[in-house]
């Protein structure tokens, strides 16, 4: 049976990953000097101004435009010419202290938020991710650091790509779309931008076997790409939560990470899920797994969890809920434990994908060995 799978990806200068890399440097400033602060920041960037409101609990101080003009000189506005300049934009905060009647509901190891959140999994990329996530995230990744190291200094920091992959019974076949934007300067024909970018990235970052006949390549089909970044559209946080996640062949659970404490459970609880659906994976005890987790607010236990599996289980799914929670902490403090969730870590997960990336603690696969003994 055929079927048609898409993700899409952008690079650090599109304008809502800035907003979701600043939201989370500060998150990690703030939990450096204080790893029980509470954040909870939203960043909206626009020409020449970035504003950052929130709620904090929190005995550290950080200097809040500082970090601001870090982080947007870090991803490369640096030049007047680009319509954006971490030197000259505006900065303007809107900080208020934490609830009180949110305080209390945490106070007691509870979640800091009711959501629902999603971990998937599946045997498909060398990560257990869908091959579309991976390839989207892994050319606009390439095109960043051609960019940044300097190869390709005719490249500008917006950008996006979006993959659409063919399936055949459920498996990966090969590419049928890869349409880029990539942000440049005015001095470079599209021609010559076109060929780079297939040459020295498309072609570098997409296995062979999925580039086909069929495989329909764009580079910027609309024209010139040079007015980009806040200059060009607003960017918020929150707005890229299933690139953010596992694109279209995935779930999500509908609340955005960046910007928020691990007691926020959307984020800590969306870690833990995707680490049990990877073990589950991992251990062949399914190709495919699901986990969906419930919290509600001031709750110190789930209200719900459940494991889909899509019929490629192994073993009984009751089971495999069985092992997992004797494995796996599902209580949203004991989640920030067993992931070690108050350090400052979260500034590199707000680009190119919270998940599938081994660098991140809810992404090794340390507890194999016990889940194999239970079974």
């Amino acid at each position: 049976m055929y079927s048609l799978r898409m993700a899409e990806s952008v690079t650090e200068g599109h304008p809502d990953k800035i907003a979701d890399q600043i939201a989370d440097a500060l998150l990690d400033e703030f939990l450096r000097k204080d790893p029980y602060s509470k954040v909870s920041m939203e960043i909206f960037v626009t020409t020449g101004l970035v504003m950052v409101g929130g709620e904090l609990s929190t005995e550290s101080f950080v200097d809040i435009p500082k970090v601001v003009r870090g982080v947007v000189k870090e991803i490369g506005y640096t030049k007047p010419e680009l319509g954006f300049d971490a030197d000259t934009c505006a900065v303007v905060t809107s900080i208020d202290e934490q609830s009180p009647e949110i305080a209390l509901g945490v106070s007691g190891e509870g979640a800091g938020d009711t959501a629902i959140v999603v971990g998937y999994a599946v045997k498909e990329a060398p990560n257990l991710m869908p091959w579309s996530i991976t390839l989207a995230h892994r050319i606009t990744r390439r095109v960043s650091d051609l960019r940044k190291t300097g190869r390709f200094p005719f490249l500008r920091p917006d950008g996006k790509v979006l993959v659409s992959m063919v399936y055949e019974d459920g498996k990966p076949r090969y590419v049928k779309d890869i349409v880029a934007y990539v942000h440049h300067d005015p001095d470079i024909s599209l021609q010559n931008l076109r060929e780079l970018v297939i040459e020295e990235v498309l072609k570098k970052e997409v296995p062979e076997e999925f580039l086909k006949s069929e495989t329909n390549v764009k580079v910027n089909p609309t024209g010139r790409f040079v007015i980009g970044g806040p200059v060009a559209d607003t960017g918020l946080t929150g707005r890229k939560i299933v690139s953010d996640a596992y694109g279209d062949i995935g779930f999500s659970g509908g609340s955005a990470f960046s910007g928020k404490d691990p007691s926020k459970t959307d984020r800590s609880g969306s870690y833990m899920a995707r680490m049990i659906a990877k073990h589950v994976v991992a251990a062949g005890l399914a190709d495919k797994c699901v986990v969906q987790i419930g919290y509600a607010f001031g709750l110190t236990e789930p209200i719900a969890f459940d494991v889909e599996t899509f019929g490629t289980e192994k073993l009984e799914k009751e089971k495999i809920e069985e092992i997992v929670q004797k494995v796996f902490p599902l209580k949203p403090c004991d989640i920030i434990e067993f992931l070690d969730l108050r350090k400052p870590i979260y500034r590199d997960t707000a680009c190119y994908g919270h998940f599938g990336r081994e660098r991140f603690p809810w992404e090794r696969l340390d507890y194999l060995d016990k889940l194999k003994e239970l079974l």
